[in-house]
């Protein structure tokens, strides 16, 4: 037992003397003991990084995210690290403002919602996640877009011919993004109706062609973005009015040409036979400038005044009608024809016959 007793006392009584041969290490060795627990602990409390922090930015949200002003905004952006990073948002380069813009965190992704967007939620956010002295970060521009404003004023430069020339000023309010250019419509005064002669058209100036003569026309300007044309349009204050061009005759001088000439007979008086009692006319043309007087003579004698006989004269053709003739009114019978410049004259023969 003391054996035992002896056995057991030794290894004590060994440490013993190992600090007092050494008292300076026994005086260090509580001090180091402590520093080592410390540095265990701190090590304890670090997590053990299993999968470092990164971002899996969707292709779509590596250019510009555009919306409509109204629209909703609903981004879900899916990272990567382990243990969970801690994720935070910012709106150009500050916290976001919660009365508008809603964010919840998931094990593997962040959602930025919007439920109406305005044109003030444009710009620049940024998604950081942070895995203890690891980070890694995310760009999303998103543009909050709407129809522009209508140009600032349009007016009526020329009009000649069957054209009109515009011009017009930007409109102060592009919408937030680039134009697309103008749409330019015209109205005839008549009907009032709108039709579209330029679509997109990117100059502030244009010649409208091709206008009806006669017509009155007014111009009105759209202007236009990715949302579409704008609301309003202003209108031209002046009419273009398409008058026909006065055409101017150059005439020739030329002489007056003489048509005086006497009388002469184109168709002469032709022989006739006639049957007592039955009606019978005599014709014959006759051509003069001025007009001709025409006397009918029968063997020589003057018929005017006769009954018996009726004269007619129209158009140059003379004619004389015999009413109911007798054996006694055959003869030979005379057209003449008489203006200032002559006299013409034509004959033939009358036989009355008695009915068998």
């Amino acid at each position: 037992m003391e054996a035992a007793t002896a056995l057991e006392r030794s290894p004590c009584s060994q440490r013993q003397a190992e600090a007092a041969a050494d008292p300076a290490a026994h005086a260090e060795g509580p001090q180091a003991s402590s520093q080592q627990e410390a540095g265990s602990r701190s090590l304890q409390q670090l997590p053990s990084i299993e999968e470092h922090p990164k971002i899996l930015l969707p292709r779509a949200l590596r250019q510009p995210y555009i919306r409509k002003v109204g629209e909703t905004v609903n981004l879900l952006i899916p990272f990567q690290g382990k243990p969970k990073p801690q994720t935070t948002w910012t709106h150009n380069g500050s916290a976001l403002d919660n009365s508008r813009v809603s964010v919840r965190h998931g094990e593997q992704d962040s959602i930025l919602f919007i439920r109406e967007a305005q044109r003030a939620d444009s710009g620049c956010y940024q998604l950081c996640v942070q895995l203890g002295g690891l980070q890694a970060t995310a760009t999303i521009n998103i543009l909050v877009i709407e129809k522009p404003g209508p140009p600032q004023s349009i007016k009526l430069v020329d009009v000649w011919g069957s054209s009109a020339t515009l011009e017009w000023t930007p409109p102060q309010d592009t919408g937030n993004t680039a134009l697309l250019g103008y749409t330019v419509q015209k109205a005839d005064k008549k009907s009032g109706l709108w039709f579209t002669v330029l679509e997109r058209f990117h100059r502030t100036s244009c010649t409208v062609s091709n206008l009806i003569v006669g017509n009155s026309y007014a111009f009105r300007v759209f202007a236009e973005n990715q949302c579409g044309l704008s609301e309003t349009a202003p209108v031209t204050a002046d009419l273009a009015h398409i008058q026909k061009a006065a055409t101017v005759y150059k005439t020739k001088g030329f002489a007056q040409r003489d048509l005086s000439e006497a009388p002469r007979f184109t168709q002469p008086l032709a022989d006739c036979t006639t049957i007592t009692g039955y009606d019978t006319q005599l014709f014959c043309c006759v051509r003069a400038s001025p007009r001709p007087k025409i006397i009918w003579l029968k063997n020589k004698m003057d018929l005017q005044g006769n009954p018996k006989y009726r004269a007619l004269s129209h158009l140059g053709i003379c004619s004389l009608e015999i009413r109911k003739p007798s054996p006694f009114d055959g003869g030979i019978y005379t057209c003449k024809a008489i203006n200032a410049l002559g006299e013409a004259s034509v004959d033939c023969r009358v036989d009355v016959k008695a009915p068998h």
